[in-house]
């Protein structure tokens, strides 16, 4: 398993009934996407829900791009998942001895669950953690970079090619087969709520691999990440606005009835393009997410974590309103899968976000992410259980080749040609940019070596998927083809370019 998060963990646990299984994480055990994951898990198990709603709840955000048995799948699995995580001893909020559910945008009834108000994600994590840790079949391995996946002859991934920070050194390993369970990328853009690790590792790995990434310019940007200079931009859970924040202008007028009929609580790319609408009308570099109607010890215990961290950078949310701004947060997109985690490269899996079998479409509906990891990395577990092939002895390791762009630069043409709002000048000045990049072979190995090399791979795939999408949908936005189009209600497939060293990206039709 390359990833130590929800869906490397839960597919480690599936996996270990029938053999060794070795994790593995770049940074500590804990660093995750997983951990930063605060808004809650969606599931249908409150008495005046049903999994049909959850299903056409999720399609809806999608935006027509939704796999539907992908989306059947995950709400019809959803409540057993979280009912063995419980059983495990995960400690959802509660309201005396009853679950207790809140609503957040475009859900059309309260199914979030919350652990420790808005540390869900850090309690999934640390239950799962603990259940893996009782098996005896499962290894960690920490401060261990994934350089490359080791392939056969045949084409087969046979393992993957390590690179220990500690010692310096690369290292195979070989396996009968690998999950990829690397989370997010949203470290390719300047501004994002991930934490640094959330580089696309695995989506640039699998490319040159060989396997297919599918809707990967489909990115979703949190609307509220906070906005203080030399800060980071910690994420503002959309929990807060389901419980009542309102956002506001530098006036401070509510603005958002403005743009869409569900105002604050509307689907987070229209809420993202309404905050960068109103920004620009009124000049300022941010708005503002309001919460001061509710009472202070409400918030201190709803929201623990967000209070903590906006005091500690001077904003105490019980008195005033954050400066909010958005940033980059979830992919949609990814490895091309099916509903057992399998790539189209035999040996190869992938589960949660690193994966796409196309159960977000082209939105993901607000904490359903969590969920995904949980359902498609047991699937993913099982899947491996049933893969009998020998190890076989892998092709000789080709040398790293690495970039001559710097992150810094990769990032910020990202975030202004490939960001919130796109257009084919931005995008092709993007792809210009991209393709004039230079490859050497990498003379001192890093983990931010390794890393650069995946951002400008990822930046690359990115700008061709949306320059491809002639039109908007969901959190694809091109100002010169503002509305939805038939002919694109589809997903985007990029396939490698046999023989070229840096894998510049083709858009496939599928």
């Amino acid at each position: 398993m390359i990833g130590a998060g929800v869906a490397g963990l839960r597919a480690a646990i599936q996996l270990a009934k029938v053999g060794s299984v070795l994790v593995v994480a770049k940074d500590s055990l804990r660093e995750s996407s997983s951990e930063y994951a605060q808004g809650g898990i969606a599931v249908a198990l409150s008495d005046d829900d049903e999994v049909a709603l959850h299903e056409q709840d999720t399609l809806y955000a999608g935006d027509g791009l939704c796999d539907a048995a992908a989306v059947h799948r995950l709400v019809e699995d959803g409540p057993a998942a979280i009912e063995e995580l419980i059983d495990w001893g995960a400690e959802f909020d509660r309201e005396g001895s009853k679950l207790s559910f809140t609503r957040e945008g475009a859900h059309s009834r309260n199914r979030i669950l919350h652990a420790h108000g808005d540390s869900t994600g850090h309690e999934i994590a640390r239950t799962l953690y603990c259940k893996a840790a009782t098996l005896d079949n499962i290894r960690f391995e920490s401060y261990a970079a994934t350089v490359d996946l080791l392939t056969s002859e045949s084409g087969s991934v046979v393992g993957a090619v390590v690179f220990d920070a500690k010692t310096g050194r690369l290292r195979s390993v070989r396996s009968r087969a690998v999950l990829l369970a690397t989370g997010g990328l949203g470290r390719v853009f300047k501004e994002t709520t991930n934490p640094d690790v959330a580089t696309g590792d695995g989506v640039a790995m699998a490319w040159r691999a060989g396997a297919q990434v599918s809707n990967i310019e489909m990115v979703q940007f949190h609307p509220t990440a906070l906005h203080i200079q030399g800060v980071p931009r910690f994420l503002l859970s959309e929990a807060l606005r389901g419980e009542g924040a309102v956002l506001r202008n530098r006036m401070g007028e509510a603005f958002m009835d403005r743009y869409h009929e569900m105002r604050d609580l509307a689907p987070r790319d229209v809420v993202s393009r309404s905050i960068v609408a109103e920004m620009r009308r009124t000049g300022s570099p941010h708005v503002w997410l309001d919460l001061t109607s509710r009472p202070a010890d409400f918030i201190q215990h709803r929201f623990p974590r967000i209070y903590r961290t906006c005091l500690n950078y001077g904003v105490d949310i019980a008195k005033e309103p954050a400066p909010v701004h958005p940033a980059a947060h979830y992919a949609m997109g990814g490895v091309q899968t099916d509903l057992d985690g399998r790539t189209g490269v035999p040996g190869l899996y992938a589960a949660g976000e690193v994966a796409c079998t196309g159960v977000h479409g082209a939105n993901r509906l607000a904490s359903n992410s969590l969920l995904e990891a949980l359902v498609f990395g047991a699937r993913a577990g099982s899947s491996m259980r049933g893969d009998t092939a020998q190890a076989q002895d892998p092709d000789c390791h080709p040398a790293v080749l690495e970039p001559d762009m710097s992150e810094a630069t990769v990032r910020a043409l990202s975030w202004d040609d490939c960001g919130i709002s796109r257009n084919r000048i931005g995008l092709e000045r993007a792809l210009e940019a991209l393709g004039n990049v230079s490859w050497s072979p990498t003379e001192q190995l890093s983990v931010a070596s390794l890393e650069r090399r995946n951002l400008v791979q990822l930046a690359g795939l990115i700008a061709a998927a949306a320059l491809w999408r002639e039109e908007s949908r969901g959190a694809h936005y091109r100002t010169d083809f503002p509305e939805k189009r038939a002919e694109f209600q589809r997903h985007s497939v990029s396939s490698p370019v046999p023989g070229s060293p840096d894998r510049r990206p083709w858009i496939a039709d599928s």
